[in-house]
């Protein structure tokens, strides 16, 4: 199953510095539903089905490998907007920040659930992205987050087909 999209991502840029943007990403960077986040997910559910799911252990890693460049992509771009890309998430309107922890990590191990959780995570990522790029008026920042998104809708895509093979595997079973 084929996670990586053959189309390159833009070269990182902004139109100028802005605070206000970098805070809005760091909740895609490190925030409840961001990309430090689904990495640490996709890789501990790589590590706990490499044995027993080969092949769903693979896909997990290859996506947690996408995420990782996603990481990469909104670290630059919060260093060039003029804050530093620590692993924290901040809100704009409050000022106030947030490190990120593992305790917001599920970490269960039914495949079902798993499944679940997975769904959840680029759903919840899907539609922080399109709300921040509502939200942020800088041309070279919404195309990245334009083709970040396109990802984001490719690992949904296979996670519900994962989920629904599962399910309709289990229906026949019983």
């Amino acid at each position: 199953m084929n996670v990586r999209l053959n189309i390159p991502y833009p070269k990182v840029m902004v139109e100028e510095k802005n605070p206000y943007y970098a805070d809005l990403l760091s909740q895609d960077y490190a925030g409840n539903d961001g990309e430090l986040g689904a990495i640490l997910l996709y890789s501990y559910q790589h590590f706990d089905k490499f044995k027993t799911n080969e092949e769903l252990s693979k896909i997990l890693s290859e996506i947690a490998i996408v995420e990782m460049r996603h990481l990469e992509l909104l670290g630059e771009t919060i260093r060039l907007l003029g804050k530093e890309p620590i692993y924290k998430t901040c809100e704009a309107q409050r000022g106030d920040c947030v490190m990120w922890t593992t305790s917001s990590l599920d970490y269960t191990t039914n495949l079902k659930e798993l499944l679940k959780e997975d769904i959840k995570v680029e759903i919840c990522a899907i539609k922080n992205y399109k709300h921040h790029k509502r939200l942020i008026k800088d041309k070279y920042i919404k195309t990245l987050i334009d083709r970040i998104l396109l990802d984001e809708v490719r690992h949904l895509e296979i996670f519900n087909k994962l989920y629904n093979g599962l399910c309709l595997n289990n229906k026949t079973e019983e």
